[in-house]
């Protein structure tokens, strides 16, 4: 038998081993039964939590006029990620938990992968789009209706769905077609793409991990535009002469910046970290941190720390009760 026909052999058997597999065992979290219900409501409290406020969010903005403008026009899409983000994992996670099962169905995987992989990308481009909102209204005030007009704001939303959209296509496609053969338990809670790629039985992952790099790069230019795009805010900020301006503008940029820093620093670390400080603890902790916690908090940060969407909040809670 000559080499090109033990390759093509070894190939078909790398593919069998793959199509094989009908189901993933994701990460049980605990091992007894009390355990488990523990899990499920405490998951199920910060599920609730990020969906009543992330909701609330949409539906204020939505509801009073007042706030159609570009800043939160952005924060409306933002929340809509954060829903979609929370919903892609928790549910399914919850109901392992109360049936007492791991199982996640091949296409149920492959479907988390791309849902989870869509909302995260789209979610980053969105808090870089509401950086440059805010260095536009600060910096260059008197171009702000030129600069971001409703059309502008239109384009640059629905760039960063597009664009979330491509991106997890390409990684979804390119990690599912990848031959697995180290089983199909996953060290994870949801299908996360490092997790699958430790399936893999042949180089052939090296193309995930490029991809994952290429990805990495791109969050990262546009990490590097925020961070340019808060300087420049905060040096203009500094030559405001009153105090409340500067509290203001202060209260509105820092909790957006820390949203983004925890985002990033947490899904980078998670997805681009070596394989040698890789344990089962550290990659749940990575990804509570950027899948529960950014979903769950956003509302608080955008909604507490800024006095017209807690007016406009105030006023529909009340015309709702007076409703009644």
């Amino acid at each position: 038998m000559d080499w090109g026909t033990l390759r093509r052999h070894s190939h078909r058997q790398q593919m069998s081993n793959s199509s094989s597999i009908t189901h993933f065992l994701l990460l049980p979290f605990t091992g007894t039964r009390q355990q488990q219900l523990l899990h499920f409501w405490l998951f199920l409290t910060v599920y609730l939590a990020a969906l009543l406020g992330n909701g609330l969010i949409i539906t204020t903005i939505a509801w009073d006029h007042h706030l159609h403008t570009p800043m939160y026009f952005f924060l409306l899409n933002l929340s809509l990620t954060d829903i979609g983000c929370i919903s892609t994992t928790v549910p399914k996670s919850m109901a392992n938990s109360l049936r007492d099962t791991r199982d996640i169905s091949f296409p149920g995987c492959a479907a988390q992968v791309f849902s989870f992989f869509f909302m995260m990308s789209a979610e980053f481009f969105l808090l870089t789009t509401m950086s440059y909102d805010r260095y536009v209204a600060i910096c260059r005030p008197l171009h702000y209706e030129t600069l971001l007009g409703s059309r502008v704001c239109v384009h640059l939303a629905a760039a960063a769905w597009a664009s979330g959209g491509l991106n997890a296509l390409l990684h979804t496609a390119n990690t599912f077609s990848l031959p697995l053969c180290q089983g199909n338990a996953l060290d994870q809670f949801f299908c996360e793409i490092p997790q699958i790629l430790k399936l893999s039985c042949s180089t052939s992952y090296l193309r995930e991990l490029w991809l994952i790099v290429v990805s990495g790069c791109l969050f990262f230019v546009c990490f590097v535009f925020i961070v340019v795009s808060y300087v420049q805010i905060f040096r203009t900020v500094l030559r405001i002469p009153s105090q409340q301006g500067r509290h203001k503008t202060f209260a509105t940029c820092l909790p957006h910046l820390a949203v983004v820093s925890l985002f990033l620093s947490t899904s980078f670390f998670a997805y681009l970290k070596p394989p040698s400080v890789s344990s089962p603890t550290l990659d749940l902790l990575l990804s509570v941190l950027y899948s529960l916690v950014p979903p769950a908090v956003n509302p608080l940060i955008y909604s507490l720390r800024n006095q017209e969407l807690k007016a406009a909040l105030s006023k529909l809670i009340t015309g709702w009760c007076l409703k009644q």
